[in-house]
C-alpha cells in the first residue's frame, strides 16, 4: 500500500481505522488527528487491492472502526468483514444503509451507526426548492434570460402555483415530515404513504403507492431503499398520478424505474420532475439532460456548509463513543 494512505495521530496509541472512499478534507483531517487511518483513496488504489494491501498492513493493530463515506458502490458485507474480523464498528457518513448488511453486521457483533438527523432539515429544503423550481420553471425561465431571448421573444410561459397541490409524500419518516410541514405552510393539501399510519401526524395516509399517486398532483420520494422499494415508482404509479403529475425524488435513484420515467416525460403522460438522485450515477441518461421539464441535482440534497461540519462533528462523535465503550449516538438495527 502506497505510504501516504496510513495517517498516524502524535500517540502511538491511537487506534487503526479505516476509510472507505473518498471523503470531505475536514472529516479526513479530524479523523488523522484522533486515528491511524487507512485510507483507500489517497492508496490510489483500485478499491479490492486497498482492502487487501490494508487487511495484510494493519497488524499487529487491526482496524476495529471503519468509516464508509456514504455510497451504495461499497458493499460491507461478508466479504468485506471477511477481510477484516477486526471490525466492530462500522460508521456511515450518510443516513441511508442500503449498502451495508445488517444482518450480517449484527450476526458478527459489528455494530452500524449513520448520520442521524444531520441532514435532515437540508433534504426537505431541497425537496422544496425542486419542487419549486419544476412547477414556476425556474431553470427553463433562467436558461431563458441568459440566451437573451426575454427581449426578442416577450413573457416565458407561465408555470404553475405551488398553493394548493396535493402532495402525496412516499416515506414519512424523519425527512418526509419535514417536507410537509413546509409544504403545509405553502398551503399544500399533505397524503402520504408509509409501512403503517403514524401517529405523529394528521395527513391522510393511504397504505398502497398507487391510490396517493391518483389522489395526488405531485409525488415525492422520501423513503428508505430497501427490496420493497426498489422501483416503488414505476410505470403504474406515473400513469396514476396522470399528465399533470410532478414528482420529486431526493430517496435514491433506484426509487424510480428511471426507464419508465423517461418514457412517461417523453410522450407527456408526467408534466415534470425534480431529481437529485439516479439510477446509475454519476452517469444521467442523455434524455433526462436534454429536457426543459426536468429539474436536476448532483446527489447534493443533503451537503450544505453547515450540514458537513455537522457531519464531520457527528461522525467523530460516534467513533468516539465506539472506542470509549459507550452507545453509539445513531445506531442502525437489522428491521
Amino acid at each position: 500500500m502506497a505510504s501516504h494512505a496510513v495517517d498516524a495521530a502524535a500517540s502511538g496509541e491511537s487506534p487503526t481505522l479505516l476509510l472507505i472512499r473518498r471523503s470531505d478534507a475536514a472529516l479526513a483531517a479530524a479523523l488523522r488527528q484522533r486515528y491511524r487511518v487507512l485510507d483507500s483513496f489517497a492508496s490510489g488504489e483500485p478499491l479490492p487491492a486497498f482492502l487487501a494491501a490494508a487487511a495484510a498492513a494493519a497488524a499487529p493493530d487491526p482496524p476495529r472502526a471503519a468509516v464508509i463515506v456514504s455510497s451504495s458502490v461499497v458493499r460491507v458485507d461478508a466479504a468485506l468483514l471477511d477481510a477484516f474480523p477486526s471490525l466492530r464498528c462500522v460508521v456511515n457518513t450518510g443516513a441511508g444503509v442500503e449498502h451495508v448488511d445488517l444482518g450480517e453486521c449484527a450476526r458478527r457483533g459489528v455494530a452500524v451507526a449513520n448520520s442521524g438527523a444531520v441532514y435532515s432539515v437540508d433534504v426537505a429544503d431541497h425537496a422544496v426548492g425542486l419542487l419549486v423550481a419544476v412547477l414556476r420553471r425556474v431553470s427553463e425561465a433562467e436558461r431563458f434570460v441568459r440566451r437573451g431571448l426575454w427581449p426578442v421573444q416577450g413573457d416565458y410561459p407561465l408555470g404553475s402555483k405551488l398553493g394548493g397541490k396535493r402532495v402525496g409524500i412516499i416515506g414519512m419518516g424523519r425527512i418526509g415530515s419535514l417536507i410537509a410541514t413546509r409544504l403545509q405552510a405553502f398551503g399544500c393539501v399533505i397524503y402520504y404513504n408509509s409501512r403503517r399510519p403514524k401517529d405523529s401526524v394528521s395527513y391522510k395516509y393511504f397504505p398502497h403507492v398507487l391510490d396517493l399517486a391518483t389522489e395526488s398532483d405531485v409525488l415525492i420520494v422520501a423513503c428508505a431503499l430497501n427490496k420493497e422499494t426498489r422501483h416503488i415508482v414505476n410505470k403504474d404509479i406515473l400513469d396514476a398520478l396522470g399528465k399533470d403529475g410532478i414528482i420529486i425524488n431526493i430517496g435514491r435513484g433506484a426509487h424510480i424505474d428511471e426507464a419508465e420515467l423517461v418514457r412517461a416525460l417523453n410522450d407527456g403522460r408526467t408534466a415534470g420532475a425534480g431529481l437529485d438522485v439516479f439510477e446509475n450515477e454519476p452517469e444521467v441518461s442523455a434524455e433526462l439532460l436534454s429536457m426543459n421539464n426536468v429539474v436536476l441535482t448532483h446527489h447534493m440534497a443533503v451537503f450544505t456548509l453547515e450540514s458537513k461540519s455537522d457531519m464531520c462533528d457527528h461522525t467523530i462523535a460516534n467513533l468516539e463513543a465506539f472506542f470509549s465503550g459507550k452507545p453509539l449516538l445513531t445506531p442502525v438495527l437489522p428491521k
